[in-house]
């Protein structure tokens, strides 16, 4: 055993060189850790790519939690044993359950070894059981000749299949004598007793390890085991008791790594480290305030910094950890502190379940727990100099009656390995290997076996405890074999253009019929004198009448604010919809509100005279509306499930078509009846007649308008539909796979079907999840309704906005029978509204499209955007736009769709910030700046390539809708500035009328100047005949 010197010029020296360390340690940056509290870490979405070459993958277990084999074979019992057999027999949350047997992993070691090389791991962290080598705790004595074969046979196992093994000496299971004889870590003499045991452990395996860990989570046992009382041994009482704990852990920790720096090291060549668990805090409400940082500062401090800083850091407690538990925290010689500093070869860190849960309430100071595996990484790398770091433990956990499905604990694994690639790739963290914890299922302390964090599941109601590989042992196992998250093709940019007849547009709700604010002009007969009695006043002059004219459509200053708002973001085209209930407020088309009608043309004839084509929507549910969009008449006739509504859609459809058809380039019967079909909460019976009315009133006015308007108005018809994308939750469960077909014909498939193939709807074979509950049933069609539906569809249109994840279930009723679930992958950027940025999603609902319906129809995304709320800086918003319009383009250029339009939801924010391009009424109407996004690229008509690249450069673009409105400026410039181009006409006419009459005088007074002088030059007397003869000339001019 080391001990500690302590004659004065060796103290001298050794504080010397203290303060020496302590200065460079300044200097070198570290002690930096609230900076993460003051400003971002870059590139926060998930990041792909792959770790460094050489990254070490590995997989952990404990001793006491697998091997089981409690008094088997010499062993001894353990401070746990003890707990779980005599104190919890009282009842409490693990009841009855031991470790006795647990996972068995001491009887069945080599199919750990095989569940080892199943996930390709390159290390495995297991530890050694005191109590099993030492049953009394003592390492002087004699060893446990069955504990020592074991584990040199298991150790030289791994080495012999390439395997590396982690070795930790201490995972909690102190040997119940030395707590009986000693009082535990409580008892400064451990600090001797540990450094003897692992002192053997080094000289006995220390040929075949290269590295070492002393102790696991050793704040764990400080605290739950000698503070609540949670953890064996059980001790409460004494609120110094922890610190003490704690300050003989390190002491015992140092003392080892000395032994093994000077005794071992140089033939073993090995490193040596101590394992601490962290947690992460964000400030309260996140609100960076100089108080909130200071409190999360000094909750790191409290957990992981109560170990890391003495170890890691200064040689001593944090200061804040020292002030706010003054008199119960030992304190360190200054010999200890240059002792203690710096025995640890690698920063070990721990982030599980465990240390969150159990620090939350006593070291969290009031702010918020979250789970920032990378914010913690680049924490250690700022506070303690950039250090080497191994991820020595780090999962969550399942319900144990989740079994091999464990699907969220993917997600989990997924974002927390993501969390280190960001952390090595992007803040340099020094990370060189990780562990997933934990290999199998085991028992988990004051837990017991309710809940499950092992890669391969185990029943422990069966004797024979099989290893059967979860789905994250193979997520993990495809993450070793790619060394992270490699990039894949469809995450390259492409470059190219969009066709002249694209359409670039903005989708919008329903437009709202505004009558007011009105500025009527030249409609007042009356002419009015200013200021007459000298009171400032108008006053009519009477007698007089002036001709006026009716209404236009320039007295509505809506409409222009509106349109200037659509003039701004660019778009050639511009979807709305109409109010049904404002058009026929008593549901009969022969009561329209001609004021309301009035609006509407005036709306499309403005779009129009701007050059902007309409794309006008008939029916856009709401549910804001208590009759869901539609009149009154109709909803409390039972709205779409009656079947009465085929008809009144017609004729409502009729009338607009007569109305408005003219200025209609494109219809939208129904918007997303799909997600109509939502609100009703009949039986699958009712279900099913709303979908069959539903698809009936839009073929009937396709037809309606196929037959009487479309030779004389040319619009194209069709319907939307909700067409998000979905991927299995799990991909290794095939009926999660299977899901995405169901969930996609029942979006989709039968709402299409009935217009695009040869059958109503997906069959059994198919859709065989479709049928899974004789409840459900399908719309029935008779012959003509069938020759009514087959083709009443001009183009494909989706709404498409986001990806989700699905997975397969029980129906839970007989209304919400679909047989899935939907969520979201928590490692994807997402909105505050939950709204996850999944661009690839869009081109792959798109080449489902194609797969399924061919080339039979165009495609065009009637709406997609998402919600940010930035309120001028909206920097998801242009991502988002840039990045799905740029799968719109690769499923052109690379997959032959052929998609014809993108519009934008949505033009204007209703309240707050959204998602529209421009803030609300109440905000002054304000751009954000994705207006300026998309103003550029459809200017560019999508990605050129540079400007160097003849083929594809915008230069080699011409578009006639382009060159018509550069040719015609001046049409556009006469049609905007009527009043102003008459007033020009007639100054002109006038000015050049009075530059006629000018001209015509000044000749005339001329000529008759040049006469009188003609005349004085003759003789006095002329012949009576001459004189009369020269008037006459005279009269002639």
């Amino acid at each position: 055993m080391t001990r500690v010197h302590s004659s004065p010029w060796v103290l001298s020296l050794r504080l010397s060189l203290l303060l020496l360390a302590i200065w460079d340690r300044a200097e070198c940056g570290s002690g930096d850790g609230k900076s993460l509290w003051q400003r971002p870490l870059n590139h926060s979405d998930f990041l792909t790519g792959t770790f460094p070459e050489g990254f070490l993958w590995g997989v952990g277990t404990s001793a006491f939690q697998t091997e089981g084999s409690w008094d088997r074979d010499g062993k001894g019992t353990s401070i746990w044993d003890h707990f779980t057999h005599n104190l919890y027999r009282t009842g409490n949350s693990i009841g009855m359950a031991t470790a006795d047997i647990a996972s068995d992993s001491y009887a069945l070691w080599e199919q750990d070894v095989e569940s080892v090389r199943y996930l390709g791991a390159k290390f495995y962290a297991f530890s050694l059981s005191w109590p099993r080598l030492f049953s009394d705790g003592n390492a002087m004595g004699p060893p446990n000749p069955a504990a020592v074969e074991h584990y040199q046979r298991l150790i030289r196992s791994l080495r012999a299949l390439g395997l590396e093994p982690v070795v930790t000496l201490f995972h909690w299971d102190l040997p119940q004598s030395l707590q009986e004889h000693l009082g535990g870590w409580k008892n400064p003499e451990m600090v001797r007793v540990f450094s003897d045991y692992a002192t053997f452990c080094f000289a006995t395996f220390g040929r075949d390890v290269r590295y070492w860990i002393t102790m696991h989570n050793p704040l764990l046992l400080a605290l739950l085991g000698y503070g609540t009382g949670a953890h064996a041994p059980g001790v409460t009482g004494d609120p110094a008791d922890p610190f003490i704990v704690a300050h003989n852990l390190i002491r015992a920790h140092a003392e080892s790594w000395h032994i093994y720096d000077k005794r071992f090291r140089p033939h073993q060549h090995g490193q040596i480290s101590i394992t601490l668990g962290s947690h992460w805090v964000e400030p309260f409400k996140g609100q960076a305030t100089a108080a909130n940082v200071e409190l999360c500062q000094k909750s790191m401090e409290a957990v992981i910094g109560w170990f890391a800083e003495p170890i890691h850091g200064s040689g001593d407690y944090p200061s804040s950890l020292q002030v706010s538990h003054q008199g119960l925290i030992p304190e360190f010689t200054p010999e200890e502190k240059l002792w203690v500093r710096g025995t640890a070869d690698f920063f070990s860190l721990a982030f599980g379940p465990d240390t969150p849960r159990a620090v939350r309430s006593l070291s969290s100071f009031g702010q918020s727990g979250t789970l920032n595996l990378r914010k913690v990484l680049v924490w250690v790398q700022q506070e303690y100099g950039d250090p080497h770091v191994l991820v020595a433990e780090s999962s969550w956990f399942s319900d144990a009656s989740v079994g091999v499905e464990d699907t969220v604990a993917i997600f989990y694994m997924k974002r927390f390995i993501n969390q280190v690639l960001q952390a090595v790739v992007v803040d340099h963290v020094k990370v060189f290997g990780y562990t997933a914890w934990s290999l199998v299922d085991g028992f988990e302390w004051n837990n017991g076996y309710s809940i499950r964090r092992g890669l391969f599941y185990i029943d422990f109601n069966q004797p024979q405890r099989t290893r059967v590989p979860k789905t994250t042992a193979q997520f993990y196992r495809q993450v070793v074999k790619d060394n992270g998250f490699p990039t894949n093709d469809t995450g390259q940019d492409i470059t190219g253009q969009f066709p002249c007849d694209f359409h670039f547009g903005v989708a919008d709700f329903t437009l709202q019929v505004h009558l007011q604010p009105f500025s009527p002009q030249f409609t007042d007969p009356l002419l009015y004198r200013w200021n007459y009695t000298g009171d400032g006043t108008l006053s009519p002059v009477i007698g007089v009448k002036l001709r006026t004219r009716g209404s236009q459509c320039s007295d509505f200053l809506a409409i222009q604010r509106h349109i200037h708002l659509v003039e701004m973001t660019g778009t050639s085209h511009y979807r709305f919809g109409l109010d049904w209930p404002q058009l026929f407020p008593n549901g009969d088309v022969s009561s329209a509100d001609r004021e309301a009608v009035r609006y509407y043309r005036c709306m499309l004839t403005e779009l129009q005279r701007k050059g902007i084509q309409a794309v006008v929507t008939l029916y856009q549910p709401s549910l804001r509306s208590p009759t869901l969009g539609m009149p009154s008449l109709q909803h409390d006739s039972g709205g779409w499930m009656n079947t009465s509504m085929v008809e009144a859609f017609a004729d409502y459809a009729t009338f607009c078509f007569k109305e408005f058809g003219s200025l209609v380039q494109v219809w939208i019967t129904i918007n997303e009846p799909n997600r109509l079909i939502e609100t009703y909460n009949g039986s699958a019976q009712d279900r099913e007649r709303v979908v069959r009315n539903l698809l009936l009133a839009h073929a009937r006015a396709w037809n309606i308008y196929h037959t009487h308007f479309r030779q004389l108005q040319g619009a194209k018809v069709s319907f939307t539909v909700h067409a998000d994308w979905v991927e299995p939750a799990n991909p290794f469960v095939k009926s999660h796979s299977n899901a995405v077909q169901s969930f996609m014909l029942l979006e989709l498939g039968r709402f299409l079907d009935p217009f695009l193939k040869d059958v109503d709807h997906p069959d059994k074979n198919t859709c065989p999840d479709c049928f899974h509950s004789s409840s459900f049933h399908l719309p029935y069609f008779s012959e003509d309704e069938r020759a009514e539906l087959k083709g009443a569809l001009d183009f494909i249109a989706l709404n498409h906005f986001t990806t989700r994840l699905v997975l397969s279930k029980a129906p839970l009723t007989e209304i919400h029978n679909h047989g899935y679930s939907l969520m979201y992958d928590p490692t994807w950027t997402s909105s505050k509204k939950g709204q996850a940025l999944a661009p690839w999603g869009l081109r792959r609902v798109l080449g489902w499209v194609k797969d399924r319906y061919g080339d039979s129809r165009s495609i065009v995304i009637t709406a997609t955007g998402i919600d940010d709320q930035a309120s001028h800086d909206d920097q998801l918003r242009q991502t988002y736009i840039r990045s799905y319009l740029q799968e719109v383009l690769k499923a052109r250029e690379l997959d032959g769709i052929d998609v014809g339009g993108f519009y934008v939801w949505k033009l204007q924010d209703h309240h707050g910030s959204d998602f529209g391009f421009f803030t609300s009424s109440h905000h002054r109407s304000r751009p954000k700046a994705s207006v300026t996004v998309y103003q550029e690229l459809i200017s560019q008509r999508g990605f050129p390539a540079p400007t160097g690249d003849p083929v594809t450069s915008p230069s080699a673009i011409s578009c006639e809708l382009s060159e018509r409105r550069m040719t015609c400026w001046l049409c556009n410039g006469m049609a905007e500035n009527k009043p102003l181009l008459f007033f020009g006409i007639c100054v002109t006419i006038s000015m050049l009328m009075l530059a006629g009459v000018i001209i015509t005088s000044v000749v005339m007074k001329s000529t008759k100047k040049k006469r009188r002088g003609v005349i004085q030059a003759m003789p006095q007397r002329l012949r009576r005949q001459q004189r009369f003869a020269m008037q006459r000339v005279a009269h002639r001019i």
